[in-house]
């Protein structure tokens, strides 16, 4: 099988971080560039403010002779691109500057101008004084940072950036060799589980996350490990109920076919024969039921039944084969009828299985209970027994394939494991709930609550 092969998750975790680290460097580069500006300009109009006031305190001849430009400029950090124009008092002006006629104005009525200024067509910072003999003097110089510092500042933000890409590259190798690691490890276990080990268990690594992913699947694995020793035990089982009436079939037969049984034992032998086919007949039964439950195609056909007169017809053919046997029989139900929508063939099933149950364990003299118990939303129908009953641990697992069968093999009569695990899936399917318990008469009670009244809801459930 091919297919398009994904790139790993190492791949994407570093990729991701590596990412974040270059958009969280480029964003503190952008606002320290910013605040580098902010500060280095706030610094120049500072400078420029102070020797405005000092040139302010010139005669208006000395503003523009050549030791204050060298000193202003000298003292400029942006390599002496400092500009100064004088205002003569009749508003004439001397210098390289074009000043705004409002500025010149009020720099004559003795205000001072300060802030920024295009002139020119270029950006600059503009500090005007009065001068104290009459007229004005105005220092400007361009905005923006000074190329020395423009370098330095360039030189630290590809520094910065190199760092963070780095820092994340590594941290995003580091995360994804942390998470990776496990994961594969996680994997490598799952393929050998499907391989058919079962035998396989996974330290748990890493994050939270993926830890609780690898004890999930070690926990599956034991599951399988358990489901397959019960598939085993099961099928060992029911090849030992297939082969005990088998061998009575055959051995009767053999006898016949070989004229061995004389003419008087071959009608008992015959009824032997038939008494063996119709058990493997029920075994047979009882396994295809258990698989087609759980398939789309198996049939419940929905009616109005009358759960009174099921139980009691079905009260009348187990009591005379507990008679047989000299257990004590007897049905407790109600006087009027209990309605419910439900198949009523499945009931009566589910009836059997229960009574075929429960007289397997009871011995002669101790008693059987059939009883129905409806209300206005459900019903409950209890098999209850005298026999030896079961312990409280017992009980969660009552219907499930084979727990039972394996608990007591060897101590008292079982079966296949397959009639009361039939019963609880049966009961599921009709919509209702199946339970055991303790039974009054000293042994187990088996119950099965299904849902009652005319227009029971039931149906919805047995459509799942």
């Amino acid at each position: 099988m091919t297919g398009r092969r994904h790139q790993g998750l190492a791949v994407h975790i570093g990729l991701v971080t590596t990412a974040v680290a270059f958009v969280a460097v480029l964003v503190a580069t952008l606002v320290s560039l910013g605040l580098v500006r902010s500060a280095i300009a706030q610094s120049e109009s500072n400078r420029l403010s102070r020797d405005a006031d000092l040139v302010a305190n010139l005669e208006p001849r000395q503003v523009l002779s050549t030791p204050v430009l060298t000193r202003l400029r000298a003292r400029s950090r942006s390599t002496g691109t400092i500009q100064v124009e004088l205002i003569a008092t009749d508003g004439a002006t001397r210098g390289d500057l074009a000043v705004d006629a409002s500025d010149v104005t009020a720099l004559l009525h003795g205000a001072s101008i300060s802030g920024d200024r295009t002139i020119a067509g270029r950006r600059m910072v503009v500090e005007g004084r009065p001068l104290a003999s009459g007229g004005a003097v105005v220092l400007a110089e361009p905005t923006g940072l000074p190329s020395d510092i423009a370098r330095k500042v360039r030189r630290a933000e590809l520094l910065a950036l190199l760092a963070g890409l780095l820092g994340g590259a590594l941290a995003g190798v580091l995360l994804a060799r942390r998470v990776a690691r496990p994961l594969h490890a996680t994997a490598a276990g799952a393929r050998r589980i499907a391989a058919g080990e079962r035998d396989v268990h996974i330290p748990p690594e890493g994050p939270e996350e993926v830890a609780e992913v690898t004890d999930a699947l070690n926990a599956l694995g034991a599951a399988l490990t358990v489901s397959e020793r019960r598939e085993r035990d099961f099928l060992l089982s029911v090849s030992h109920e297939l082969r005990t009436p088998l061998t009575a079939i055959r051995g009767f037969a053999e006898s016949i076919a070989d004229g061995v049984s004389a003419a008087e034992d071959v009608q008992p032998a015959a009824a032997t024969i038939l008494a063996e086919a119709e058990r493997l007949d029920r075994l047979v039964s009882d396994l295809l039921d258990l698989a087609r439950l759980g398939a789309h195609d198996f049939r419940v056909e929905l009616s109005q039944v009358d759960l009174r007169a099921l139980v009691l017809a079905a009260g009348q053919v187990w009591q005379q084969r507990c008679a047989e046997v000299g257990v004590d029989f007897r049905v407790e139900s109600r006087p009027d009828p209990a309605v419910a929508r439900t198949d009523p063939t499945r009931v009566r099933q589910l009836i059997d299985g229960l009574m075929e149950n429960a007289l397997r364990v009871t011995p002669a003299g101790r008693p059987i209970v059939l009883a129905l118990h409806a209300g206005p939303a459900e019903a409950r129908i209890e098999v209850r027994d005298g026999g030896p009953g079961l312990r409280d641990e017992d009980l969660p697992v009552a219907f499930d394939r084979s727990v039972l069968y394996e608990r007591y093999r060897g101590i008292r009569r079982v079966g296949t494991g397959l009639g009361l695990a039939l019963v609880g899936a049966l009961t599921t399917r009709l919509g209702g709930t199946a339970s055991a318990g303790h039974a009054p008469e000293g042994g187990a009670c088996f119950a099965v609550t299904l849902p009652a009244g005319a227009q029971s809801s039931s149906s919805a459930a047995l459509r799942g």
